[in-house]
């Protein structure tokens, strides 16, 4: 019996860990942890999508039609920077499908600055190393496993239902939940901090997590188009960064980041912060960072024709001067002054 469910499992492989997916087969695809590994290395593609929950929300096919590549998604909710490393090295191992049969033409990285302080070995969420490494004998932590067998091969088969894999990992999330109303119900504001931190705060660490997780992709792929960008958090966001005091240290770091990027021209560096309809109007979003659809599809225009493309520290900081603007213009007061 044994025997028998380790072929099946190995002949349908819905973590694809094995092979890509076989034509016919409903496969649902919506474990990242367990999931993300195998597509990196069996799937066909030629782009892919790394970063946090910032990027779940992407379509793929957004990406094929406006820049005529196939893309897959590799979000990891809640991402570190050794989240994104991890799964790069999968990305770019030179016995990956896309390695030995595509050339990995672009990565899009999505960039949480926030996260950048995280010491360069943390990642969010414990790993099924068995789906990761190279040892075959552990594999029976997925060969001979209850969920895999009945929520991943039986429920679609039965089902006759998966995933499109355009929207895999899509937020849960529906229209209703994208309005101010909903926002401020569940924000909370952080307590107030008096001493204003050092501005260099957070640079020591931002560049070695650069460093050790980031840049040496980039640095070895030099024919990869590298798109990274700074998603468009919310007003809110800045809020909290001046609840706790660290705006000029935040500042600070993202022209750090930003300086490091452009020194490479297979990067393109992207800044939708300071799109000021889109992020001081909470309509926009879920929670305090989490935007629409929409504006993934957006930005997906924005790295095909260049708009908001950032190509020189001078224009960086322009950008964050408007940033600073929006952030000192804008009325905090009169926004928790209504009842939600």
């Amino acid at each position: 019996m044994l025997a028998a469910v380790t072929a099946l499992v190995i002949y349908v492989d819905p973590f694809f860990h094995y092979h890509g997916p076989r034509d016919g087969f409903y496969y649902v695809v919506d474990n990242q942890l367990s999931q993300n590994p195998g597509m990196a290395r069996n799937m066909d593609y030629d782009s892919c999508i790394i970063g946090s929950s910032m990027t779940v929300n992407f379509h793929t096919d957004d990406f094929y039609e406006l820049m005529g590549l196939n893309t897959l998604k590799l979000s990891y909710s809640g991402a570190y920077p050794k989240d994104d490393s991890n799964i790069l090295n999968i990305v770019f191992d030179k016995d990956s499908y896309a390695r030995k049969n595509n050339d990995v033409k672009a990565v899009f990285l999505g960039l949480d600055v926030p996260t950048l302080t995280a010491d360069v070995n943390e990642i969010k969420y414990e790993l099924p190393m068995y789906l990761y490494d190279d040892n075959p004998i552990n594999d029976v932590k997925y060969l001979w496993n209850k969920d895999v067998l009945l929520q991943y091969i039986m429920r679609p088969f039965i089902q006759k239902k998966g995933t499109n894999l355009s929207e895999a990992y899509a937020s849960w999330w529906t229209d209703e939940y994208y309005n101010i109303q909903w926002v401020m119900h569940n924000y909370e504001e952080p307590q107030r901090v008096e001493t204003e931190a050092d501005k260099e705060l957070f640079i020591e660490q931002t560049g070695e997590n650069l460093k050790v997780n980031i840049l040496p992709f980039v640095e070895e792929n030099p024919d990869t188009q590298f798109y990274v960008f700074f998603p468009p958090y919310s007003i809110l966001y800045w809020n909290n960064v001046i609840c706790e005091n660290h705006l000029e240290a935040t500042m600070r770091q993202y022209e750090f980041a930003a300086e490091e990027f452009l020194k490479y021209d297979n990067v393109h560096l992207f800044y939708f912060q300071n799109m000021e309809e889109v992020v001081t109007d909470l309509n926009n979003y879920a929670d305090y960072t989490h935007y629409k659809p929409e504006i993934n599809r957006y930005m997906t225009e924005c790295f095909a024709d260049g708009t908001h493309e950032v190509r020189s520290m001078e224009q960086f900081e322009d950008e964050l001067s408007s940033m600073r603007d929006i952030i000192e213009r804008f009325d905090f007061e009169e926004l928790f002054s209504v009842e939600y």
